[in-house]
Formats: C-alpha cells, structure tokens, sequence
C-alpha cells in the first residue's frame, strides 16, 4: 500500500485529502439481509429503491448552500440540466453559520419544486481526527435531531447523509462505532429516512474499513435503511480500483454511490470515466462535486463559472453532457411522475406519467386522466 500523503484544500476551509492506497478483499461476505419498511426512499435487496419498489439510481451534483446560502436558484438550475438528485451542504453550527430548520425545509421545497430528491449532509464533520476544525459523527446526530420537524413526512424526497468525510487518515478504526452510534442515535429518535453515511480517510476509503466493515454497519440499523458513500478522487486514478471498489457493494447486496467525484484532482487524478461507466453499468448512483464556488487552488471542480447555468465548465460538460453522463442516464423519481425516459416523466410508450398517480385512475387499470388527456400511473399495469 502506498501511505497518503495529506493535502487540504477547498473553498471555505473543506478538506479533501491527497491519499492513494490499493484495496483491500473483504473476508467475511454479507448475509442475513433484511429489508426496510416500505417507508419513502429505502433499500431493498441491495438497491436503493422508492416506496413503490421502483429503483432510485441517483444522477446529480453536489452543492455548498452552507457557504452561499444566497445562490438560492442553484437548485433549479442543477435540475434543468437534468439532475435527479442535489447534494447539499448543510453546516451544524460547529464549524460554520449553521443551517436553521427554517433553511432546511426550504431547501426541502425547493427539491420537491424541481423535482429532485434532496441528499442533505452536514460538512463540520469532514476530517475529523486529522482536523482540528471538525467535529464528530454524534455532534452530527444532534444537529439532524434539532431540525427534525423540518424533516416529518419527507421521506419519498430526502436522503439524510448523517456526516461528510466524518474521519481523515488518523482514527479512522473508529469509523465504525460512531457510524452505528450516530445510525442509532438517528432511529431513536424516530427518523425512518433513508440514512447515507460516508466512508472515513476524507471519504476515499483508502484503509477499507468502511468496505470491511458495512455489512455489520448495516445490519446495526433496525430498519436496514443505510445507504454507504465513498468519494472517489486521487485514490481511484485506475478504472480496476474503481470497479473492484464498486463491485464489492453490489456482490455483497450493499447499497452503494459515488456521493463526490471529479475529473482530476491535486491528490491525483482520478478517473471519472470509469467511476461514470461502472455506475451506469451496475446500476449505482453517483454525485459529482461540485456545482460552483471551489476555492483555494481547485476551481477546475465547477461546473459552472461563477453559478452561471449558461456558462458551463470542461468538468460540466463532461458531466452532464458527456458519455454515460447526468443527461443521458438520469431518471425523474416515480414520486414526482417520472420513471420513463432520461429526465422526463414520460413513460415507454409515449404518455405522460400521471402527476397524482393512482389518484388519478379510479379503476385500477393503470391509465388515469390528467390536463385534459391520458396518462400512465408509475408502476402501474401500463408502465411497460
């Protein structure tokens, strides 16, 4: 194994570190799956599906509201070029101005506008144990527990990614008790979202122990609802360490994303056309960083120059324009009538999906009526 070396460089002090290491086999296989209660967005049998049993294969960006709260349109603008999801960067208070519950619902409202599923994390935690600035998975927990009515009844559109990068490359054994600590914490408390939890060593995993130890991380959590992130930038520089990575999830039925990634980077530079082709091959999701804003010597990773939508970078394109990109694979979620074609929400054969879904068809034949002609209800008898 090559040791990391530790770089830290972001905009607004976030941290990526330069780390490179080689993979290590998993020896113990997962079994004993459970599933969730069909309660929103879930896993089950190892994907992440919707509440109708419908695959959710997540397409989007990530987006740091937490350092410009202001850029209010940045939503509406990832999901026009046809995101399905939208990370977004929420702060706790610890590290920096926390996001009130008030914030939190209204970016909840603006995902269901446009209809995107939002991915919420809270960032204080990136680095833990290397940064001094960081703080911990259970300080996480409380923050989520304190904006909780902002989150009641949101299941079917919002992933709660309980901490970015929560450890950096020291401590990072301790991955997986505060995961499973922050995993209870969050279920006794009675959230039944769907939970995302980052993978240690500033996301990349470079040690394995997040791929050696999730299968007892998610047998922890009572609803086996927990969804497992890495990011992939330096460390995935070969098309082998990105499917070998991958691959082990799906081959032990654990649900996994790509929830960071970029097509170079200062720690090296990983290769965004294996991470985008092994995703669309296996059927994963993945969430590239980042919309606009980077700072401190990696702008390269906009996607667009200074949140201008019309004004898309290299990066951009190649992610949502390029082969196996955002445009060519994303999927509008069966909760907001999609399920058909790339980005629409318009079924196989030609009709519109119903808005209201089986509100719409009183006789149960899978075909409603909506703005004065048919549509097709997801999932339905007529979605085929």
């Amino acid at each position: 194994m090559r040791k990391p070396r530790s770089t830290l460089i972001t905009t607004a002090g976030v941290a990526f570190a330069a780390v490179m290491g080689l993979m290590f086999p998993l020896t113990e296989p997962f079994a004993g799956r459970a599933e969730a209660a069909p309660t929103g967005i879930r896993v089950s049998d190892g994907r992440v599906v919707e509440a109708n049993g419908n695959d959710f294969v997540m397409r989007g960006v990530n987006h740091a509201h937490a350092w410009y709260p202001d850029r209010t349109g940045s939503i509406a603008d990832i999901a026009a070029k046809g995101a399905n999801t939208v990370r977004v960067v929420l702060s706790s208070g610890d590290r920096w101005t926390r996001t009130t519950a008030s914030e939190v619902s209204a970016l909840v409202g603006q995902c269901k506008a446009n209809k995107v599923i939002c991915v919420l994390e809270v960032h204080d935690t990136t680095g833990y144990g290397e940064d001094g600035a960081a703080t911990t998975l259970d300080r996480a927990a409380d923050y989520w527990i304190s904006v909780q009515d902002a989150l009641r009844g949101q299941e079917d559109y919002v992933v709660v990614n309980i901490g970015n990068e929560p450890f950096g490359n020291n401590d990072h054994g301790e991955w997986t008790n505060a995961t499973k600590n922050a995993i209870g914490k969050l279920r006794d408390a009675g959230f039944s979202h769907a939970l995302m939890v980052d993978a240690p060593n500033w996301g990349q995993d470079w040690s394995g122990t997040m791929r050696d130890n999730a299968a007892s991380v998610f047998a922890s959590d009572p609803d086996r609802n927990t969804v497992f992130s890495v990011h992939m930038y330096g460390v995935y520089d070969t098309a082998t360490e990105v499917r070998d990575y991958l691959n082990h999830f799906v081959g032990n039925g654990l649900p996994v994303v790509v929830g960071e990634f970029g097509d170079r980077h200062s720690d090296g530079n990983p290769d965004e056309d294996a991470i985008m082709a092994t995703a669309r091959s296996l059927g994963i999701g993945y969430l590239g960083w980042s919309w606009s804003g980077n700072g401190g010597g990696v702008e390269y990773l906009d996607m667009v120059n200074s949140f201008d939508a019309n004004s898309l970078t290299a990066w951009g394109d190649r992610i949502f324009n390029g082969r196996d990109g955002i445009a060519a694979t994303s999927k509008t979620a069966t909760v907001y009538g999609g399920g058909g074609g790339p980005g629409t929400g318009t079924a196989p054969n030609g009709y519109p999906y119903c808005v209201d879904g089986g509100s719409s068809d009183p006789d149960g034949d899978g075909w409603g009526w909506e703005n004065s002609r048919s549509c097709v209800v997801p999932g339905g008898p007529a979605d085929g």
